[in-house]
């Protein structure tokens, strides 16, 4: 078994259509109809607990079935849930549609994730303390998250955030808290443009020489980046108060060969797997664990779905040794 991850963050319920085109405004197109769990908080916590972590997941639920569906969940997936039960806020919930080439466009609904509370977080004090590494997002409110950080930068708990979806506000009080950030293209380029004053287009960025990346990762003052980008694999770059041993300040590693079947959620499980790996690295490298975490997201494109498409240590084993 692995080290223990805390992780704060969302529950949604994902409801999801699947199309061979996006519709265009006004346009009505067929498509099949699923739903299952998701959120970004969610599916990294299944993706830790996946990989062997022990973890404790922070999150708020509406007090209906869909709420009561989470927490089943939660259990199954020998998940340590601390929830907060809200009366007047609906479990949050997300509009998925799936292109043919499993390409996706999102809309969500918050609702009981953004009612996640400053009180509810202290009072998981000790467990956010006996961690090994502290995962957050960008998913619920936004005063509970920078105070998760606060509690495990004062026990000396390395801190993790996926700055995901990218927001305008929040960023500047977060990232002075975390060791270590994941975001993908778009949101390091939003990074960029808010923190850096620089202008980039994302689709750019894979095609960037590594010195040239490096160069503009260190301008977010976080000690380390790593930055996914999709078919291209991940860009690692590490700052001279990083946290972790490494052999090279930065680095590239290669996206696995797999058949992409849905994207959905694969960021998600590229930072839950992450955390997890973290939390147990020993003596291992960093690059061992950003390998893993690049395997795992890429069987979970293989699969269709959020936190189920996840495969399990196992299954990652298996399939790459």
């Amino acid at each position: 078994m692995g080290g223990r991850v805390a992780i704060v963050g969302s529950y949604n319920q994902d409801f999801v259509w699947r199309t061979q085109q996006f519709p265009v405004p006004g346009e009505t197109r067929l498509g099949h109809f699923s739903t299952g769990p998701g959120g970004k908080g969610f599916n990294q916590a299944v993706a830790a607990a996946r990989q062997g972590g022990k973890v404790c997941f922070i999150a708020a639920l509406g007090r209906d079935a869909l709420g009561e569906n989470a927490a089943k969940l939660a259990q199954a997936e020998g998940i340590e849930a601390r929830w907060q039960w809200c009366d007047d806020a609906a479990t949050g919930n997300a509009a998925i549609v799936l292109d043919g080439r499993g390409q996706n466009l999102i809309i969500v609904g918050s609702g009981a994730n953004l009612a996640l509370s400053v009180a509810h977080v202290e009072a998981q004090g000790e467990a956010i303390a006996q961690a090994a590494i502290v995962l957050v997002q960008h998913e619920v409110c936004p005063e509970a998250t920078a105070r998760a950080l606060k509690l495990a930068r004062d026990a000396k708990v390395a801190t993790m955030l996926n700055p995901a979806p990218p927001l305008s506000d929040e960023d500047g009080r977060l990232l002075p808290l975390v060791d270590l950030i994941t975001p993908n293209e778009t949101e390091f380029a939003h990074l960029l443009a808010r923190h850096a004053g620089k202008t980039i287009e994302a689709s750019s960025i894979a095609a960037l020489d590594d010195a040239r990346l490096h160069a503009l990762a260190r301008q977010l003052g976080v000690p380390s980046v790593v930055m996914t980008l999709g078919s291209a694999g991940c860009f690692v770059s590490h700052g001279e108060g990083a946290r972790w041993r490494d052999e090279a300040p930065y680095y590239r590693v290669p996206a696995e060969a797999v058949r992409v079947r849905d994207t959905t959620g694969a960021g998600d499980a590229f930072s839950g797997s992450l955390a997890a790996a973290l939390a147990e690295l020993g003596e291992s490298s960093f690059q061992s664990a950003i390998v893993q975490a690049n395997r795992v997201a890429g069987l979970a494109t293989e699969r269709e779905g959020a936190a189920l498409a996840i495969p399990t240590r196992a299954e990652v084993m298996q399939r790459f040794g």
